[in-house]
C-alpha cells in the first residue's frame, strides 16, 4: 500500500490557523484519536499534520499552521456553529469526551440528543476557539459507505 499514486480527485485535509501550534497538537492528541503525521516548519512558520492512527485506505488530514507573525494571537475560523465533525463508536465516548472537556473548560455544548441524522453530540473549542463536535449515531461514516457499497 506505501508508495500507492492518487488515482483520482478526492478530499485529503482541512487547514486551520494556530496561535500556538504546541498547546494545539496537545489538545487534538489528547481530546480526539488524531495522531501527528508529520511536521514541517521554515523562516515563516511551522505546521502540522495529524489523521487517524493508521488511515491508509481514505487519508484525511487536519494542517494546523502557525505563522509566525501570528504567534499568540488566535484566529478561530470555525466558530459558533462552523465546525470540524468527528463520529465516535459508542455513546458513551460523547459523554468521556465531554467530561474530560468539561475538567479542562472547553466543552462548548453539553451533550444531547438531537433527532436524526444529528444523533448525541457534544462539541469542544480548540486552543484557538475553533469547534469541534463529537458525535455519535450520526451515521455519516455507515451511510457514505454503505451509499457504495463500502463494510461498515
Amino acid at each position: 500500500m506505501l508508495g500507492k499514486k492518487l488515482t483520482e480527485a478526492r478530499w485529503t485535509h482541512v487547514a486551520l490557523p494556530s496561535c500556538d501550534l504546541d498547546k494545539a497538537i496537545e489538545f487534538y492528541t489528547t481530546m480526539t484519536p488524531l495522531v501527528v503525521v508529520s511536521t514541517h516548519e521554515d523562516k515563516d512558520g511551522r505546521n502540522v499534520w495529524l489523521s487517524n492512527d493508521k488511515q491508509v485506505e481514505t487519508p484525511f488530514v487536519l494542517v494546523l499552521v502557525e505563522f509566525a507573525k501570528d504567534r499568540g494571537r488566535p484566529q478561530p475560523q470555525l466558530t459558533p456553529f462552523a465546525h470540524l465533525g468527528m463520529e465516535v463508536p459508542n455513546r458513551e465516548d460523547v459523554d468521556a469526551v465531554a467530561e474530560r472537556a468539561r475538567e479542562l473548560g472547553c466543552l462548548h455544548w453539553e451533550p444531547m440528543e438531537l433527532p436524526p441524522p444529528v444523533g448525541y453530540i457534544c462539541a469542544l473549542k480548540d486552543p484557538d476557539g475553533n469547534v469541534i463536535e463529537i458525535s455519535h449515531n450520526q451515521k455519516v461514516f455507515e451511510e457514505v459507505r454503505t451509499l457504495w457499497g463500502g463494510e461498515g
